[in-house]
Parts: structure tokens; C-alpha cells; sequence
């Protein structure tokens, strides 16, 4: 067997390697390393397949959250809510740029942003929502956008778990993730479902207005070379991580269809096992594109889980231990722990298996086997 990696990049690279080294020598040769040719052409065929008017590169998807609040104009003070559970840097960046986060709870099943903590959480200083859609599956953006248009909010999609995501609208009708609100993020960080081999990100939006007010801010204000129009950051996806996305747009379906086929041998492993809840699909088999395979385990110690997992060279991870509201740099004396019930929870019951394009059937089954005789004693 071989060996079992969370996320197996180099197998991957395996597969396309002709077309990804072919493309970084072209890069390499032109020396167009910024803002060249590879950028502008991965950026029109992302923007076709999402069927959004504008894709704009950025540097990573931690840079794509905040050029999106700042193109905005989102003012210090200004509230911004956004999920608990979740990675540091979707709160991270309303912090930076002095604006007021308001995090809240979550659904206990899909893990994100929960409808109803959203409503309780509005005030008249709110100025905008960041649903994350997290380990792959789109929140309830419909119910968002209803909201958001009702207290006239902007919807920011942190969309960095999710690229290749369908969300299936009431009336039938389907929309990529990160497609729905005002303006996406996304990251091309190595692991996730669209990545490039360094950091990388992009912002998406279907505003005219807006996507000319963030090309700008990208590039250092600047929208004719040394005239600084907007204050700006130095924020570019480089030509040879284009390169590398531009050959590995064309097989991201592939690559969700995979893991999803690997999810479904995982949940037919588990569905039998009283002490597991498997991941939780919200709609049609497209809505989900497990950028993690997170369980839910109960009545077993999860941590004594993990040592055994490690013991057996099978490496898995817990996304995410503690919760924002606990983290010291975001703590508030404004939260109430009864409001984050379903967070704290999930932080103590939540692991997440190797998930990625390369797991073959023999990994999967020595992973499940191993995971359920640890719980059958």
C-alpha cells in the first residue's frame, strides 16, 4: 500500500506534469513573471467557468478577504459577522483593517453560519455578512442574500474551501459557489481543491464598479502606472502559480468528482457505526467537494482517536480545536458562551480523514478499518 497522505500533492502532479512543466518553462522563458500572459489567461477561463463577469488574482486568499472589505469601503467600527468556527484568517482580516467582528454560532450539521445567529446579531453598525463555506459545502446563501438586502448588507463569500461547489437555488436553478454574494474570496493555498504550488488567491464579483475599484487595490492603487488613485497593496498572483492553476482548472471537476467518490466509500464504511455521524450533504451530490472529510464521533475520546490514527501512520486533523471567540486575539467581553453551543461542541467531537484526488481503495479501507476497531474496542 502506499503511504497515506492527508493531501497528495505529488500524485497529483504526476498525472499533469507534462502540461504544468511545459507551462512554468513558458513563463520561465518569457520571464512575464508578473502580471504576465498566464495570469490574464487562467483569470478568463476561471471567470468562464465560474460564469462570472470578473475574476481579479491576488497574492492569497487572506489578501482576497481584505481587498474585498476594502473595496467595499467598509469604515473602522463597522460590523462584520462571520462564523465561529472557522479559520483564523476570515476574522483576521476585519481586525486588521479596524472593523468590528461579531462572530456567531453555527448549524450542527453543515457547520456553517447559522441563519438565525446571523438575525440575532444584526445591530444598526452591521454593514456586512461573510458566510464560509466551509470544508467545501456552500451555506444557505439564499437566506443570506434575504437578509442582506432586508438591513441592506453586503455578502462577502469566503469561498476558499469551496471552489467547484454547485449551490442548488429554491426554484431549481444552479450557481457555482462564490458566485452569490456582492463579492467572493478564494484561496489556491497547495492543499485546497484548486491549488497552485506557492500561495495565490482571487476575488470574484459581478459589480462592474466594484471589480474596477479592486483591480486598482491589487496593484498598489494604481490603475495607470504611478498614478495612485485608491490607497492600494502589493497583491499579485505571480505568472508561474497562474501557470500551474491554468493547467489544473480543466481538471477540477475530475478532482471533485474523486472526492466525492472517496467520501462515498467513507460514508458506506461508517453509516453503520453507531458512535460516527458522517458528513452531513446539503442537497444534490454537486454541493458538496470535501475539501475535508470531517466526522462527527461521539461517546468516544476524540484526541485518544487521533494518537491511534497517528500510531497506525494514518495522518488525519482536527479543523478546528478552539473556537474564535476563545482565541486571545479575538476575544470579547461582548459573547456569550450560550450563544456558541453547537462551536464548542464541534471542537470537541470533529476529525477530519485524508482527503484529497489520489486515495485508492485499499488506503480507504485500511483507514475505516482502522478507525472502527479503535471504537469497537
Amino acid at each position: 500500500m502506499k503511504k497515506i497522505q492527508m493531501v497528495d500533492l505529488k500524485g497529483q502532479y504526476n498525472q499533469i506534469k507534462d502540461v504544468v512543466n511545459s507551462s512554468i518553462q513558458e513563463v520561465i522563458e518569457t520571464t512575464s513573471f508578473i502580471n504576465g500572459p498566464k495570469v490574464h489567461e487562467f483569470q478568463k477561463n476561471l471567470e468562464q467557468y465560474l460564469n462570472v463577469k470578473h475574476v481579479i488574482p491576488c497574492a492569497n486568499g487572506t489578501d482576497a478577504l481584505q481587498i474585498a472589505m476594502m473595496g467595499l469601503g467598509l469604515k473602522p467600527g463597522d460590523e462584520v459577522i462571520t462564523a465561529d468556527f472557522t479559520f483564523a484568517a476570515t476574522v483576521e482580516v476585519i481586525a486588521l483593517l479596524n472593523l468590528t467582528p461579531v462572530l456567531v454560532d453555527v448549524n450542527p450539521d453543515d457547520f456553517n453560519i447559522n441563519i438565525e445567529a446571523i438575525k440575532k446579531a444584526i445591530t444598526p453598525k452591521t454593514k456586512a455578512i461573510v458566510p464560509v463555506h466551509l470544508f467545501g459545502q456552500c451555506a444557505n446563501m439564499e437566506a443570506i442574500m434575504e437578509l442582506a438586502k432586508a438591513h441592506n448588507l453586503f455578502v462577502i463569500e469566503d469561498n476558499a474551501q469551496a471552489i467547484g461547489a454547485t449551490y442548488t437555488h429554491k426554484d431549481g436553478t444552479k450557481t457555482k459557489a462564490g458566485t452569490i454574494g456582492h463579492v467572493s474570496s478564494t484561496s489556491f493555498f497547495p492543499s485546497k481543491n484548486l491549488g497552485c504550488y506557492g500561495d495565490g488567491g482571487a476575488i470574484f464579483t459581478n459589480d462592474d464598479d466594484l471589480a474596477h475599484i479592486i483591480r486598482g487595490i491589487v496593484n498598489h492603487g494604481m490603475y495607470e502606472r504611478y498614478h495612485h488613485d485608491v490607497v492600494g497593496v502589493n497583491s499579485r498572483l505571480d505568472s508561474i502559480q497562474a501557470a500551474v492553476l491554468d493547467a489544473k482548472l480543466p481538471h477540477l471537476d475530475d478532482y471533485c468528482d474523486s472526492r466525492r467518490n472517496a467520501a462515498n466509500k467513507y460514508d458506506a464504511a461508517f453509516k453503520n457505526i453507531n458512535n460516527i455521524e458522517i458528513p452531513f450533504r446539503n442537497g444534490s451530490d454537486d454541493s458538496h467537494v470535501f475539501h475535508q472529510y470531517t466526522l462527527k464521533v461521539k461517546g468516544i475520546d476524540r484526541d485518544a482517536l487521533v494518537k491511534h490514527l497517528n500510531a497506525h501512520d494514518i495522518p488525519c486533523g482536527v479543523y478546528y480545536p478552539i473556537p474564535l471567540h476563545l482565541q486571545k486575539a479575538y476575544a470579547d467581553s461582548r459573547y456569550n458562551e450560550a450563544d456558541f453551543t453547537v462551536t464548542n461542541q464541534l471542537v470537541k467531537d470533529v476529525i477530519s480523514l485524508p482527503m484529497h484526488t489520489e486515495l485508492d481503495d485499499e488506503q480507504i479501507e485500511y483507514i475505516t478499518s482502522t478507525l472502527i476497531k479503535f471504537i469497537n474496542g
